[in-house]
């Protein structure tokens, strides 16, 4: 006796960039599925204000601040992001329906424009956790899994990574987001 198993299919995929090195493989699979389902892709990063002056200086290259992890620190790294997520999504043929910038914790701003757009998949890239703080805490990926109601994709590294990764507080706070640019 064989079942049948009903698939949904993918209309909206969201999925999370970084600019980290596992941004590019997770945006390039979120793309081929979105090209492969005939879905549109809404590319999100999180990111949090700073300083100009901290912002000339790099800040999100100085180091693995647990706080801030997954989050892009100033609009202008978080734009560029955004714009290397598009490129990527465009080269594997997927249609970018939208690219989100929002103030906020990685998790929850994945999951607030999942719901928006009501998307029927989550990409995300996740490290594997290799410190007693993601174990304690969780990761960013684990907290998308946790509370998303749509289907959720985790991407790894080809490699392996040893970068901290520690989610931002749970606020429920809703941020709201800003449209960047397509063209």
């Amino acid at each position: 006796m064989s079942k049948t198993v009903l698939m949904n299919d993918y209309r909206t995929i969201v999925v999370g960039t970084d600019g980290s090195d596992l941004s590019g493989p997770t945006v390039a699979r979120a793309a081929w599925l979105a090209a492969r389902e005939d879905a549109e892709l809404v590319i999100v990063c999180a990111w949090s204000s700073i300083s100009r002056r901290a912002e000339a200086k790099n800040v999100n290259a100085l180091g693995n601040d647990p706080s801030t992890l997954g989050q892009v620190h100033g609009r202008q790294a978080a734009t560029e992001a955004v714009q290397a997520g598009v490129q990527i999504a465009r080269a594997h043929g997927a249609t970018v329906k939208a690219a989100l910038l929002v103030d906020g914790e990685p998790g929850s701003a994945l999951l607030q424009i999942a719901g928006q757009h009501r998307a029927d998949l989550i990409v995300v890239g996740a490290i594997q956790d290799v410190s007693i703080a993601d174990r304690l805490l969780g990761t960013v990926a684990t907290d998308v899994v946790k509370r998303a109601t749509c289907e959720v994709l985790i991407v790894r590294p080809s490699m392996p990574v040893t970068e901290l990764e520690v989610p931002e507080d749970n606020t429920d706070a809703q941020p709201t987001p800003q449209q960047v640019p397509l063209d």
